[in-house]
């Protein structure tokens, strides 16, 4: 059997990430709009959704399965298949958590997306740029990193825009 944990793609990782960063953002400016004729399509409308599914919903998501099964992100995200590493990836859960926490809540306290969208931009370059230094040990990690760019540029551009 080959060793898939180095090459093999993890469709349903892929799937909900790319659901979580683009098309439920996306999904939810167009519901709105729709829903209010008044709003138009925005920078700040898409950076509301952006950072309640691409920030809030994918790190508590994250937060939550490195929580209950660290292991997946060890060995499929990191290549990582001593079980030592596990305690370590539950406290990333736990970061995970907090900050995702916080991103669903700026939906609600719109005070918070500045917040939001600082600490977590900060999160998701460090990690980008960790991911970068080493060389990514398969397409998983490759697809994250793609992904932590991504949301960076996106949350540091909205940052400056909104201060």
């Amino acid at each position: 059997m080959a060793d898939q944990t180095k090459t093999g793609i993890n469709k349903e990782y892929i799937i909900v990430v790319s659901s979580l960063t683009f098309l439920l953002p996306l999904a939810a400016v167009f519901i709105e709009i729709s829903l209010n004729n008044t709003i138009i399509f925005s920078f700040h409308l898409f950076g509301k959704w952006f950072i309640f599914s691409a920030v809030g919903l994918r790190l508590f998501l994250a937060g939550i399965k490195q929580t209950t099964d660290p292991a997946f992100t060890a060995k499929e995200i990191f290549h990582i298949h001593n079980p030592d590493s596990f305690p370590i990836v539950r406290e990333l859960g736990f970061a995970n958590l907090c900050f995702g926490l916080t991103g669903i809540l700026s939906l609600f306290l719109p005070q918070w997306k500045i917040v939001s969208a600082f600490a977590s931009g900060l999160y998701y370059g460090i990690a980008g740029l960790q991911h970068l230094l080493k060389k990514t040990a398969g397409i998983n990690e490759q697809f994250a990193l793609v992904t932590d760019i991504i949301i960076f540029i996106f949350l540091l551009v909205y940052f400056i825009k909104m201060i």
